[in-house]
Parts: structure tokens; C-alpha cells; sequence
């Protein structure tokens, strides 16, 4: 039986549609000119550029900058791949074996477990508990890790609810995996996200034997359109994923390998990081300012990382009816909770600019006014 992947069927069939779009989990991406000038980068040298195949595995160069990112990590151990979505799929597709399962929390971005499950694989999952800030349910996952498991899937900071793994959960995570077998895949791309700190959330990478980090240029660092990932992982299986990569993409394209490169330089990645917590700190503040003008109905879990909020709502309507009627007459996109199995959510994304999510708040105060009113007795 084949699952749709449903939050991505959901905005391919809706977001080229949208006037104001809050359904990307990212922060508001850059122009070209606007990298280059922050990277200082050479009209000559892209206009120089063959428009060839580069490094099948990623170019030497960008491949140490990353692996510079983990400590012990060389450059053996990174793969370059057409975005996280390859990275997801390649471990997938190498590990899982006939009669292995995986574990994964819940919500959580679908892709690898969706994967697991259409290649007819056993998924288990963990909740992660709204009424403790979206704390990871340690009980649970101890129960789920006394039995076997090939993989144990997050992501931290996680997608939809912004939540980062503390210090006590990471280790829950590691003895889990210590217990069951598995691999932590560990799908990072909202690291350098963070909310409240500056400090990046610390990758998995290190913390136990049996890790596979993975992490792309579309969230911290608001360049999506360059579709360019990385997967971390012992040497070995890093050449098991390369084999299945020149299977499913051959290489991830020359200009999106040169400008991560340029992105990625020790002198122009804390720019970009920056950035992004601006947006994400200011887009916040907006956001709560527009779900205070209908007293009772939204609540949210502020989200200590990451451009979303999870946000929670007390209306008679269900979160698929409500993002579509959103859109269809208010031209405004967000992603029904639906997609991630929780009803009477949606996920908003505020790391935009002003007027736009003043233009977008408004519209969707509009629609709760209209609900209200049509369910007036």
C-alpha cells in the first residue's frame, strides 16, 4: 500500500497558488545577488563556471567544509546529495533490511519514515507530548526500544513544533538506540535556527557509535532553490549511500556544489545563520501579536528553534477544510495539521517579512471572524 507523502502532495498541489505563503519551513530565502554579495563572490569566476558534472560525492572542497562542521568527521565521511530528501531516501533505501522496523517521533517531517513504510517496512512511533512544550514521551520510547529496530529517525530541532531536544532527551535518544541496535538518523537542517540562543543545537554526530546526521542549505541558511544536502556517516556506509546515490540522482548539480561551497566558508556561514535568527525572532513576535486578536482560539507552543510554529486551534471546522478555505478565499497558504496526524493544528511559518505577515495575519483573522460568525446560533 503506497502513503502519500502527505505534507509535500499538500503544498505541490496548493503553493504556486498562494498570495501569502506560510507554508515553507524555512526562513525567506535569499536572492543570488544577495549571496554573492554577502560571499563576496566573483561574477568572473560563475560566469567561468562549466556547467558540468562536479565530484559525483560533492566537491572536495565543500565536502571538508562540512565535515568541518562535525568534530572527527573527514571528508570521507560526507556525501553531497540533492537535497535532505535524498539524504532521507538513500538511508532508507540502504539500511532497511526484510524484517527490520523503525522507530520515529511523532509529528515529524514524513519523509524517511514514509519511505520505511511504502517499502513495506514496520514503523513505530514516539509522541511527542503537546501539553509538556512538545516534550519527547521517554517512557514510550523506552517500551518501543526493548525490541530490535534498525532505525531510531528524528528530527531535532524538530519539524512541525520548533522543539529541541534537551540534554536528558539526546541521552533517552542514545541509550534507546544503545538498547534496540539501531542507528540515530538524525535529520538536523534546523540547526542554526535557534530562537532563544545563538548557540546551535548540537548535532547527534559523536554521540554514539551507530549515527547518521544529515543536514541541507534550505532552512538555516535560506538558499532551498540550490537543492543541495549532505548525509554524515561512518566512511562505509558512506560508499553504500554513493553507490544508491548514482543510482537515484548521480550528483547534485555543479553551481549548487559551487555556491555551498561559497556559503559554507567559515566567513560568510555566520552571516547567514544570523540572518536567519533575525527573521525567526522578529517573524515570531508578529505571528503571537496577530493570533492575540481573537482571544481563546489560538495557542502555540513558542518553538525554541526553526521559521514554524505549531499552532493550535478551538474552532468547528477541521484543519484540511480550514487551510483550503483559507486559501481559496483568502489567498493565504498554511499546512493543515492533518498532514502530521493532529487535527486542529496548522503549521505557519513567520520568518518573513513584515508586511507580509501583516497582510497574511490579517487575512486569516478575517476567516476566524467568518467561522465564528457562521457558527452563531
Amino acid at each position: 500500500m503506497f502513503h502519500p507523502f502527505q505534507v509535500e502532495q499538500f503544498l505541490s498541489e496548493t503553493e504556486q497558488t498562494a498570495q501569502f505563503n506560510f507554508s515553507e519551513s524555512g526562513v525567506h530565502p535569499l536572492t543570488l545577488g544577495e549571496l554573492m554579495e554577502l560571499a563576496d563572490l566573483d561574477v568572473a569566476r560563475l560566469k567561468g563556471t562549466a556547467l558540468d558534472y562536479p565530484e559525483v560525492n560533492g566537491m572536495i572542497t565543500l565536502r571538508e567544509k562540512i565535515a568541518a562542521l562535525y568534530p572527527g568527521a573527514g571528508p570521507d565521511n560526507v556525501l553531497v546529495t540533492v537535497g535532505a530528501s535524498e539524504a532521507n531516501h538513500l538511508v532508507a533505501a540502504t539500511l532497511l533490511e526484510p524484517g527490520d522496523r523503525a522507530i520515529a517521533l511523532r509529528p515529524t517531517y514524513q519523509q524517511l519514515p514514509g519511505n520505511a513504510l511504502n517499502s513495506g517496512f514496520q514503523v513505530d512511533t514516539i509522541s511527542l507530548v503537546e501539553s509538556d512544550g512538545w516534550a519527547l514521551d521517554r517512557e514510550a520510547l523506552a517500551a518501543e526500544s526493548a525490541t530490535p529496530a534498525k532505525l531510531l529517525h528524528l528530527v531535532n530541532p524538530n519539524n512541525p513544533t520548533g522543539r529541541i531536544l534537551s540534554a536528558e532527551e539526546r541521552a533517552a535518544v542514545v541509550a534507546a538506540a544503545d538498547r534496540c541496535g539501531a542507528w540515530i538518523v538524525a535529520d538536523e537542517v534546523y540547526a542554526g535556527t535557534e530562537r532563544e540562543a545563538n548557540e546551535p543545537t548540537p548535532s547527534f554526530w559523536g554521540a554514539h557509535e551507530r549515527v547518521i546526521a544529515i543536514n541541507s542549505m534550505s532552512k538555516a541558511y535560506g538558499l532551498p532553490g540550490l537543492r543541495l544536502g549532505w548525509v554524515v556517516a561512518p566512511g562505509e556506509l558512506i560508499i553504500a549511500f554513493w553507490r544508491r546515490h548514482e543510482y537515484a540522482t548521480i550528483t547534485a548539480t555543479m553551481l549548487g556544489n559551487l555556491l555551498a561551497d561559497a556559503a559554507l566558508d567559515p566567513a560568510v556561514r555566520p552571516k547567514l545563520t544570523a540572518r536567519a535568527r533575525r527573521l525567526i525572532r522578529r517573524g515570531f513576535d508578529k505571528l503571537t501579536e496577530g493570533l492575540a486578536v481573537h482571544p481563546g482560539v489560538f495557542s502555540v507552543v513558542p518553538p525554541q528553534a526553526s521559521a514554524m510554529s505549531f499552532v493550535k486551534y478551538d474552532l468547528p471546522i477541521d484543519s484540511r477544510s480550514f487551510a483550503q478555505r483559507l486559501l481559496r478565499d483568502h489567498g493565504t497558504l498554511v499546512v493543515p495539521g492533518a498532514c502530521f496526524g493532529l487535527e486542529h493544528h496548522f503549521r505557519f511559518s513567520s520568518a518573513l517579512p513584515d508586511d507580509v505577515l501583516s497582510a497574511g495575519l490579517e487575512r486569516l483573522n478575517v476567516l476566524v471572524s467568518e467561522i465564528r460568525a457562521e457558527a452563531q446560533p
